[in-house]
């Protein structure tokens, strides 16, 4: 077996690895995050939960650091307090990002992972399972309940040589973007092997896993190799190792090869990560904020690299050079190494470690001027502005880009390639990081909720017969940031469903939470890839609490999908996908007799759209079908579990 199926073969509990077919695993950690971690531990309230039954759990503050008002810091100490009450380790407001600290201080090759955040992925590069997944998913793996998925293909990418000056581990996974775009992904474990690994450090195979989201992917996993012993070591967690690798003979459902040593410094242009180019290819454009660090490149070589290129000089004085510390313990680790002088002398505006401007926290670039990021996404005003122009690329374009004040080929300028290496003693820090309570202690704890937390709504299951209006149509592509999106102004509200739902498509309709507060049950019509980007289960309950039954679309993307299934809307596709064009806005569609159609194993509905007939399809499993009839993954988990 390749590296995915021993990772899944020795965690199945239910289910044959033949893709396609449901599946069933044990998780052994989770992560959770601010900007969905709240609603995880209201829905472990739910459930009524004593205290989670994983080996592992932990709980980040690094989306929503700002505190502009009472908001922000009483969700961290509501946070807090339910880490207590339900024995999950808690990292605190600026101990960095969940990716990043996670991989330093918890992440263990050949165990699995959910988590509630797309990039979760990440956790491949030591050798993990790790999958984004909704809040929900995620508190019930908390409760101890496998993660049902169905079998991905393995694709298995095969890496030779090495890469040359000024291309990094950024340019690998833009080049899988643009051979494959945003949906190629989908369906998929993308596990990189071959002899180009080598040259690869564990925080360069980080940057590749994280984005393999952008793809689609269900997750990316690498070997556990020399490297990843390596770096644990230097965590001085080396007792964490094992060594997991391809057995001899192994195959793949997909082969793909890279030779790195022919790759070119690549970018994404606004406003998709598959809309990649060669930074050749659009050099010479003006140049307004340059900004490294996040979940997506968040090693000290990413900090290191872009120090020494501005080591004794300033960047271009129209440009807002942004840096943005993935963990403490890298910051620390910077300062010794005196690494950070260099960055400070040359303009840089240092940020606290956290997630900050990738999620539209802050560092916001000006209107229709451009923006080089290393973050991993650059959807339509997912930065904070809304017209902004977000171009995706690595450290060293970045960089050079900033001290010319235009978008530059980093192999343009006048100088030698900085060559650094991962230090094999950063600085450990777990001073921030709250274990667990013991039990007899975590049960006297109370909540800590503030104003702004509200309980959760109540779903009503499936009816046999809708008859709904279609309130929006969109497009191929739509994001979870269009659906419902992030940043300062939104976010705040995660865990008030009744408040935030007023934010739901506003900037793509800004009539529909209105409308559909007055209309009640409706669907929505989408395209392709209906769902793609974050795991925010909001953009799929807040829509239901404004009256969602039905959503109909050309494809979905795997996340959001089961998202919609889990708070009990229906997910259907076009069974000809040029029918959708047939279905206009204000269409009334009718099902009637659903409950049988959903019960035959031939996966197909069949609905009437103003009088006429169009055929549907679905992708349920039986169980998923269970959970729309009880009203979602809540309601079936009271019904069919039971309290404590």
């Amino acid at each position: 077996m390749n590296v995915a199926q021993q990772l899944i073969g020795d965690h199945l509990v239910s289910g044959t690895m033949q893709p396609g077919e449901e599946i069933a695993i044990r998780i052994d950690q989770t992560l959770t995050q601010d900007a969905t971690g709240t609603m995880v531990m209201l829905e472990l309230e739910a459930m009524g939960l004593d205290r989670v039954r994983t080996e592992l759990s932990a709980q980040y503050v690094d989306h929503n650091l700002i505190q502009e008002d009472f908001r922000n810091p009483d969700d961290h100490l509501f946070l807090q307090s339910a880490c207590q009450r339900f024995g999950i380790w808690f990292s605190r407001p600026g101990n960095g990002i969940s990716h990043a600290v996670h991989q330093e201080r918890f992440g263990i090759p050949g165990k699995t992972m959910l988590g509630s955040d797309s990039h979760t992925p990440a956790a491949g590069a030591l050798g993990m399972l790790a999958i984004g997944a909704g809040g929900l998913e995620v508190a019930l793996a908390m409760a101890g309940e496998p993660f049902y998925l169905k079998m991905p293909e393995i694709w298995g990418v095969k890496l030779t040589g090495a890469l040359p000056d000024w291309v990094s581990a950024k340019d690998v996974i833009l080049e899988m973007l643009r051979r494959h775009d945003v949906k190629g992904g989908v369906g998929r474990i993308i596990e990189y092997y071959g002899p180009g690994l080598a040259s690869l450090s564990a925080m360069d195979r980080h940057v590749i896993a994280n984005m393999g989201a952008e793809l689609g992917a269900t997750t990316t996993v690498f070997p556990s190799d020399d490297e990843t012993r390596r770096y644990l070591r230097a965590q001085q967690r080396e007792d964490a190792w094992r060594e997991l690798r391809a057995e001899e003979g192994a195959g793949y459902d997909i082969d793909e090869h890279i030779e790195l040593s022919e790759l070119e410094p690549l970018i994404a242009r606004p406003s998709s990560p598959g809309n990649v180019v060669p930074v050749s290819e659009v050099a010479g454009q003006a140049l307004y904020q340059a900004y490294i660090g996040s979940s997506a490149n968040p090693g000290y070589r990413d900090f290191a690299v872009p120090a020494r290129m501005v080591e004794g000089a300033t960047v271009h004085p129209q440009v807002s050079f942004d840096v943005n510390p993935t963990s403490r313990a890298m910051l620390e680790t910077l300062t010794r190494d005196g690494l950070l002088a260099p960055l400070i002398h040359a303009g840089a505006r240092l940020h606290q470690a956290g997630c900050n401007g990738c999620i539209g926290m802050g560092q916001a670039p000006a209107t229709g001027r451009n923006s080089l990021r290393t973050t991993p996404r650059n959807f339509p005003g997912r930065s904070g502005t809304q017209e902004d122009s977000v171009f995706l690329c690595s450290p060293e374009t970045a960089v050079a880009s900033a001290l010319r004040g235009e978008i530059t080929d980093p192999r343009s300028l006048d100088m030698a390639c900085p060559q650094v290496a991962d230090p094999d003693d950063p600085v450990v820090n777990e001073d921030m990081l709250q274990g667990p309570l013991p039990l007899e202690i975590a049960r006297q704890i109370t909540l800590a909720k503030g104003p702004n937390i509200a309980s959760l709504p109540e779903i009503e299951g499936l009816p046999d017969t809708l008859e709904l209006p279609v309130l929006l149509k969109v497009g191929d592509n739509v994001s979870t940031d269009e659906i419902m999106r992030a940043g300062a102004e939104v976010l705040p509200f995660r865990s008030n469903i009744p408040e935030i739902a007023n934010f739901v498509y506003d900037k793509v309709d800004p009539e529909y939470p209105a409308r559909a507060k007055s209309t009640g049950d409706h669907a929505i019509v989408g395209g392709e890839n209906y769902g793609q980007g974050s795991s925010r289960e909001h953009a799929a309950l807040a829509p239901r609490y404004l009256g969602l039954r039905v959503i109909i679309a050309k494809s979905f993307a795997r996340i959001h999908w089961q998202n919609l299934v889990n708070f009990g809307v229906l997910p259907l596709t076009f069974a000809r996908p040029a029918d959708a064009d047939a279905v206009k806005q204000d269409s009334v569609i009718q099902l009637t007799e659903l409950h049988d159609a959903l019960a035959t194993d031939l996966g197909t509905v069949t609905a009437r759209l103003d009088g006429d007939t169009l055929a549907l399809e679905h992708a349920l499993s039986k169980r998923q079908i269970e959970l729309l009839y009880a009203g979602g993954l809540i309601n079936w988990m009271r019904r069919s579990k039971g309290p404590e």
